[in-house]
């Protein structure tokens, strides 16, 4: 037991390197490997496969990485933990068995159920569980263990857990392996994807490698990856990924809540950071749960709009489309791309996005799209469609509420087939909202007074991403925007400079909208969350970037004065 416990991961969303599990496998010792594959889109796309075929509601793919590498895993004595199982994990476990009877091999197979919800005005509800049910069937020896939605740091929180023998009790421990489990559980973006200073990594991020984490007693950790693999884990890469869909410094979690700002990253050698310091406190009276419904229909057409009188042209596409189909359920999106005195076609056009979402599957298909293809002969002039005529798709909406921890039936079923109950925590804490604000309104700071800064002597104009780095992602209907600085005297700059007023002046799209802003010093970073950004959640988001994975980087690029003796630029 001298020894930590090393955790890989594999999978960081349902689509991602079919050959990690091998990379994994073969790339050094382990004791664990686990694979994430549940998002909340993710679970929409389940559940309308289940809809088509009642037997379904896994992630398939795992079934197809699985096979060539279960002989392998099972040979090394190293134990798999993955949420393929998604809205069927008996389902996933079954078949993983029928696969291990058809390579001729001996598999104990164990599952967590509990977390599908009764709601039968919804296609998916499912509360997130957390990871004793996990370690319940890793303490009965299972080989594989398949979870429907638990949090996502419980597939590697699970494991330490039956290695250490913690219990709920051991709300420090739990909090180290809880953010242990956050880094490692998208993947590459902790070891070099995604990465806002990509082109410094050794092998200019062409394929980074997948991540560990060295699990010890107390929680605490070394985050690493295999000898030999692309990326890099440094202190930065891991402060990406920290801050990458959380909230403010309290993680909220089914068996704790992890305090985020006591949270300490030190370089530990090459590609190994050291992350120690967590503190946990007891978990809340409830569990999330996410929600996904049918939305109706959604359809898109794109014009091109080239040359002079750009907004003219616009108008006169939207009162033709609103014409022919009527103006509920439209939205027209204008992105000027084009430039001024251009040389050629693309550089001179702008791009009218035509959306409409409708309960009415024909009037969002063909009926909405042939209105759009008409136009081509008797609209403006140089009338052009990036886009065929085509029908309407189903979209998703995601909503999220909370059940009480007790009220659902967290179960453990063992490879003998024994079915545990799992315990909710015996005790917990209620949590106080967060503080918000926004620009137009004003409100309460989310930050504490300090006295006023000394105004810069020399300031120069450049891209604020040439001193911070920045990580960005959703959340249903909401995004996060985390925001770092490279240096102390950078972060001594940013942290009274990067206000949620000044974050409406750079990205406009957030000024009316509700924001949360929080200071994470350990990690010179400011996060934020803003509420509502992304509509009815990544399904039914019609923005540009549904998912706010580009939000960072917006940010980054907008050109402002910074300081040049605080920071000795």
């Amino acid at each position: 037991m001298s020894a930590p416990l090393r955790v890989g991961n594999a999978s960081g969303f349902y689509g991602d390197r079919a050959t990690a599990w091998r990379e994994m496998l073969d790339g050094g010792e382990l004791d664990v490997l686990t694979g994430d594959y549940l998002a909340e889109l993710t679970m929409l796309i389940l559940g309308r496969d289940r809809l088509r075929d009642p037997a379904l509601g896994y992630a398939k793919t795992f079934l197809r990485q699985l096979e060539g590498c279960l002989g392998t895993a099972l040979e090394r004595g190293v134990r798999m933990v993955t949420n393929a199982g998604g809205l069927n994990p008996a389902g996933l476990a079954a078949a993983i068995g029928s696969l291990a009877d058809r390579l001729g091999l001996t598999a104990r197979i164990g599952y967590v159920k509990g977390d599908a919800l009764p709601r039968p005005d919804a296609l998916t509800a499912n509360a997130y569980l957390g990871a004793f049910g996990i370690a319940a069937c890793l303490d009965a020896g299972a080989d594989v263990v398949v979870t429907g939605r638990v949090t996502d740091a419980s597939l590697a929180v699970g494991p330490a857990i039956a290695r250490y023998g913690w219990g709920r009790e051991d709300l420090d421990a739990l909090a180290g392996a809880t953010v242990a489990g956050h880094l490692i559980e998208c993947g590459a973006q902790v070891t070099g994807g995604n990465f806002s200073f990509f082109t410094e990594l050794p092998d200019g991020g062409h394929r980074p490698g997948f991540p560990i984490v060295e699990i010890h007693p107390d929680g605490s950790s070394v985050v690493t990856k295999h000898p030999g693999t692309g990326g890099a884990v440094t202190v930065e890469t891991v402060t990406a990924q920290l801050l990458y869909e959380v909230g403010g410094p309290d993680y909220l979690g089914p068996d704790v809540v992890t305090r985020l700002d006591t949270v300490e990253l030190t370089a530990d050698g090459p590609d190994r950071v050291r992350v120690a310091g967590a503190r946990g406190t007891p978990p809340p009276p409830t569990l999330k749960v996410g929600v996904n419904n049918l939305g109706g229909f959604r359809n898109s057409m794109t014009f091109v709009l080239c040359g002079l009188d750009i907004p003219a042209k616009a108008a006169l596409v939207r009162g033709q489309l609103e014409a022919a189909v009527g103006p509920a359920g439209l939205e027209f999106v204008l992105a000027r791309t084009d430039h001024p005195d251009a040389s050629d076609t693309e550089a001179a056009s702008a791009l009218l996005h035509a959306h409409l979402r409708d309960g009415d599957k024909a009037r969002a298909g063909r009926a909405f799209s042939a209105a759009a293809v008409e136009l081509a002969l008797a609209s403006y002039p140089g009338c052009t469609l990036t886009t065929l005529p085509g029908d309407a798709t189903p979209y998703g909406v995601f909503t999220a509420d909370a059940v009480p921890q007790d009220a659902v039936e967290h179960v453990a079923v063992l490879p003998s087939g024994e079915r545990v109950p799992i315990a909710p925590p015996p005790v917990t804490c209620l949590q106080g909202p967060p503080v918000q604000q926004n620009a137009l309104t004003g409100g309460p700071s989310l930050h504490p007074q300090r006295a006023a800064q000394p105004q810069p002597q020399r300031t120069r104009r450049g891209a604020l991403g040439e001193v911070v780095g920045a990580r960005s992602g959703d959340k249903g209907g909401d995004a996060n925007l985390g925001v770092w600085a490279r240096t102390d005297a950078t972060w001594a700059w940013l942290r009274g400079w990067l206000t949620v007023e000044r974050l409406a002046e750079l990205l406009p799209e957030t000024a009316p909208l509700t924001v949360e802003r929080h200071e994470l010093p350990n990690l010179r970073a400011v996060n934020f969350v803003i509420r509502g950004l992304l509509g009815q959640g990544v399904a039914a988001s019609t923005r540009f970037d549904p998912q706010a994975k580009a939000l960072g980087e917006l940010l980054r690029s907008r050109i402002v004065d910074l300081p040049t003796e605080e920071m000795g630029l």
